[in-house]
């Protein structure tokens, strides 16, 4: 770049040309939605689990979760690079949560009762809240599309599975020890599992029973009691 000779070895403006502003450099400046990052995120989060809960995967548009939120039709791909990973921060969020949320009832349960059965019914009302009270979009998402995912996310999410049901299996064990649980207990896990997770299909708070409710029913089908 040429620079203009002046006086005195001093720095001046070109002949017949305004002070130049210096172009600025790297990403343009962020938006209000762009520095509220870690918020806005978790709006598009908390709104893809309900759309995707509501119409599934396939039929909700990116448009339809920005709008959501208030946002323009393409914001989201500043906080995710697509639709899929979007999804999988769904089912991330939702078992993390789901986590710390059963990690919470045994600590309050195990306050109250060391028996197994009042721990199994514990961790039984927790999943019933997990998949069917306020905020529950988020684990039937998981559970019916995790077939939209890649093997990497899929393997990630199988580890945090995992990390949520070993806790239900020392209260099994004992359970099997006393003879209240008749059925070997990697297959009674699955089973209970399967059956709960089912809820989400019919269960309706306006024309059925109270989640409290449902875990006596649980029990009373799982549990021998003398």
């Amino acid at each position: 770049m040429q620079l203009y000779p002046a006086p005195d070895d001093a720095l001046v403006p070109p002949p017949d040309r305004a002070v130049q502003t210096k172009r600025p450099r790297g990403r343009p400046p962020k938006t209000v939605d762009e520095r509220d990052d870690g918020n806005r995120r978790q709006e598009l989060i908390r709104a893809a689990a309900r759309l995707f809960h509501r119409k599934g995967f396939h039929a909700t548009s990116t448009r339809d979760i920005a709008t959501a939120v208030g946002m323009r039709s393409g914001s989201p791909f500043y906080h995710f690079r697509s639709k899929g990973e979007l999804l999988y921060a769904v089912m991330d969020e939702g078992m993390r949560s789901a986590i710390d949320r059963q990690r919470r009832a045994l600590d309050i349960a195990k306050q109250t009762s060391s028996h197994p059965r009042a721990i199994l019914a514990a961790l039984i009302r927790n999943q019933f809240d997990v998949l069917l009270g306020p905020g529950s979009d988020f684990i039937p998402v998981m559970l019916y599309e995790s077939r939209a995912l890649n093997a990497r996310q899929r393997a990630s999410l199988l580890q945090l599975q995992s990390d949520y049901e070993s806790a239900w299996t020392p209260v099994l064990e004992a359970l099997h020890a006393s003879g209240r649980l008749r059925t070997e207990v990697k297959l009674a896990r699955l089973l209970i599992f399967g059956a709960l997770n089912w809820a989400v299909q019919w269960y309706d708070p306006r024309k059925s029973a109270s989640l409290d409710d449902l875990t006596a029913a649980a029990l009373t089908l799982f549990i021998h009691d003398d």
